[in-house]
């Protein structure tokens, strides 16, 4: 376990090293490039291309973007919809299955989900996909009663 650890940190330390160094304006675009192209050594020519671009283009630092990017368009063209539930309190697996469904159900998409807890919210829930929010939590209706009430005519 104490080797599992030590891995993960030191590809931690890796992870931002590499993120470091690619941010760096004063690093030349050409090293960058080097370490991209090693980096992705094994992969498909495409890949390695694409990445080499990007670093002799300047844009070797938008690199995480464009991977989160693309994992958006790879999922919409799968028909998948990433969402992220959060709750009051911890759902059960069932709850969660019930409303994964719902979701399924209205979107036409298969649905992958993170679930979190934000004691916070009081009760409801807040459903968020992509650039879509959908906040049903006694809070969020708070907030908007509260909104409402402020700015309400005499």
């Amino acid at each position: 376990m104490h080797e599992q650890v030590n891995a993960l940190r030191e590809a931690t330390t890796s992870v931002d090293e590499l993120r470091l160094l690619l941010e760096n304006p004063e690093v030349d675009s050409r090293v960058k490039e080097d370490v991209l192209a090693r980096i992705a050594e094994g992969s498909d020519e495409l890949v390695v291309n694409f990445v080499k671009l990007l670093a002799e283009k300047g844009r070797a630092a938008e690199l995480d973007e464009v991977a989160v990017e693309l994992d958006a368009l790879v999922a919409a063209e799968e028909g998948i919809l990433d969402v992220e539930l959060t709750t009051a309190h911890e759902l059960s697996d069932t709850e969660f299955e019930r409303i994964t469904k719902q979701i399924e159900k209205a979107s036409g998409r298969t649905v992958v989900a993170e679930r979190k807890v934000d004691p916070n919210l009081i009760g409801g829930i807040v459903l968020q996909a992509g650039s879509m929010r959908l906040d049903a939590s006694v809070r969020g209706r708070l907030e908007r009663l509260r909104h409402d009430l402020t700015h309400a005519r005499s």
